[in-house]
């Protein structure tokens, strides 16, 4: 019997949209990668979070290389949380695929949890090698977003910024951020999306309604197809959940990556 080799994982660092130090972990099966995925965390969370790192270590299993990395002022990245916005995510996902494009090949297949999977549909028209693209309950409109500090929105309107508690911590929210969202909330980067798009949605999401995927899926152009979470929660916290999704997503991109 051939020896067995454990997966690698490297921890990298590359620059942000914003110049800021990005943290990442690649991680790779023991032999060459089949091919290379990116992954985008949701709105808040961090690379560690646990649905991105079930989900990679399956992909991993199957024989994809799978880079996830902390958006700025996020987790391990430097930068401050409150100087982003939802285009400055789209330009970290840009410099990670860059980053993967200098130093293994670029990343042909592009993966987003909730507000990630809608910075992955706008970053895919300058990620021109990823042949798929892949959202798991994302919101069609990045402004979707605003609806989890909707009580507050009208103090940062007034006062320019405001403090918003989400899932149990602080953040400073500014009206720079809303300002960004309503300038970025258009579906016709979707509309003109030249890659292959794979949806998934739990109809019984009560953070992003399952109607956001639908407005996904309506408004891409074939091939796209949708896949519906039974039963899963919007953070995917049930680790079958998420190995169903990583089962899924390498089944189906096999008919694009070659």
């Amino acid at each position: 019997m051939p020896a067995s080799y454990p997966p690698r994982r490297e921890k990298v660092t590359f620059t942000g949209q914003q110049g800021h130090e990005l943290a990442g972990l690649l991680e790779q099966p023991a032999t060459e990668p089949k091919h290379i995925a990116l992954l985008a965390h949701c709105f808040t969370c961090n690379k560690d979070i646990v649905a991105a790192s079930r989900i990679a270590k399956a992909l991993v299993e199957k024989g994809y290389g799978v880079l996830r990395f902390d958006f700025t002022g996020l987790g391990n990245s430097d930068g401050d949380f409150a100087n982003t916005n939802f285009s400055s995510n789209v330009g970290d996902l840009i410099a990670a695929a860059d980053f993967l494009r200098n130093h293994i090949k670029a990343p042909e297949l592009l993966i987003g949890h909730s507000l990630g999977g809608t910075a992955v549909l706008a970053a895919a028209h300058a990620i021109t090698e990823a042949k798929g693209v892949v959202t798991i309950g994302s919101p069609a409109d990045p402004a979707h977003v605003a609806k989890q500090f909707q009580c507050n929105i009208d103090d940062i309107q007034a006062n320019g910024k405001a403090t918003v508690n989400l899932a149990g911590r602080d953040f400073t929210i500014k009206k720079q951020f809303l300002d960004d969202l309503q300038q970025a909330s258009k579906r016709e980067h979707i509309k003109q999306l030249k890659q292959a798009l794979l949806v998934f949605h739990s109809p019984t999401d009560t953070t992003v309604l399952v109607q956001e995927a639908e407005k996904i899926y309506t408004a891409a152009k074939h091939p796209k197809s949708f896949v519906s979470l039974d039963k899963a929660d919007h953070l995917l916290t049930n680790k079958d959940d998420a190995i169903y999704v990583s089962e899924i997503i390498s089944s189906w991109a096999t008919r694009y990556l070659h």
